[in-house]
């Protein structure tokens, strides 16, 4: 059997975890001089000390022990892994895992184990993810579930609309001035992932108008598409992503999952951004 490992910035939900025993390796936050593992944060409370810190928090990359255990823990069980992580040009998270895989093989020469960039983060990559892990539940080869994988990345969009400038501001992705004009005039980017960076798809006035607008690049890419999954992100703002997930379901007529980003991808865009990440089949 071939089991998927991802990190917790594709903040896949909890039944796909269950449903294909994906491994879930988490990436820490530093708030405050203390560092916490995502998976073990109330994203809520995180959310809340954030705003009143004094300093910018930062990321992590995952314990170097945690990704081998994980790993070596499925070749133990006698099964193959795939590993799934965020763009490597945004962490280190990717060239990390190719370092235990080295040390794996060292130990287990036998193993097969397979790494692969997904150049994204969040629910553009836990659709990889996902449809990965339906593969592997066919028993499917290890290249037929990669192309499976790489499908969903090239075949999918994600984008974000944070609620103010400010805290791009803080992480240095905006200049001050460039913030504070924007809060001012109400300048909403709408943000995505290209080439594993993020990115400006479009700037808008007002936040209704940059909603309206993402939500009709959606219709527009899945025109005629079969669509394979939508969810709607939303960073410590549930009523503003209920909000655009009922939005979604009255244009498109289906469910519509509504997932929070966690702190370690959260912390550059700050609370009350809205976003939605889909992919075509």
């Amino acid at each position: 059997m071939i089991k998927l490992v991802t990190d917790s910035t594709s903040y896949i939900p909890q039944e796909y975890i269950e449903k294909y025993d994906i491994s879930i390796i988490s990436l820490s936050v530093i708030l405050n001089g203390k560092s916490t593992r995502e998976l073990e944060i109330d994203t809520e409370s995180f959310y809340n000390e954030m705003q009143n810190a004094q300093e910018m928090p930062t990321s992590s990359q995952p314990a170097p022990e945690e990704v081998f255990k994980t790993f070596e823990r499925i070749i133990q069980n006698g099964d193959s892994a795939l590993g799934i992580f965020l763009s490597s040009d945004m962490s280190g998270t990717f060239s990390g895992a190719h370092i235990t895989r080295d040390l794996l093989l060292e130990k287990y020469p036998h193993a097969q184990i397979e790494l692969l960039d997904s150049r994204t983060n969040c629910m553009q990559m836990g659709y990889a993810v996902i449809e990965a892990a339906h593969a592997a539940s066919l028993y499917k080869s290890m290249d037929d579930i990669i192309k499976s994988a790489m499908h969903v990345i090239t075949h999918s969009t994600f984008l974000f609309i944070p609620d103010t400038l400010t805290y791009l501001k803080k992480g240095g992705r905006i200049g001050t001035a460039a913030s504070l004009l924007g809060n001012l005039l109400q300048i909403k980017p709408i943000l995505t992932v290209q080439n594993g960076m993020t990115t400006i798809f479009t700037k808008v006035r007002t936040k209704k108008k940059a909603i309206d607008t993402m939500v009709d690049k959606f219709l527009q890419d899945i025109n005629g598409a079969d669509l394979g999954g939508v969810i709607v992100h939303h960073i410590n703002c549930p009523e503003e992503g209920a909000l655009l997930a009922n939005n979604i379901k009255e244009k498109v007529h289906i469910d519509v999952t509504i997932q929070c980003i966690g702190p370690v991808i959260g912390l550059h865009v700050g609370p009350g951004c809205v976003g939605i990440a889909y992919y075509t089949k």
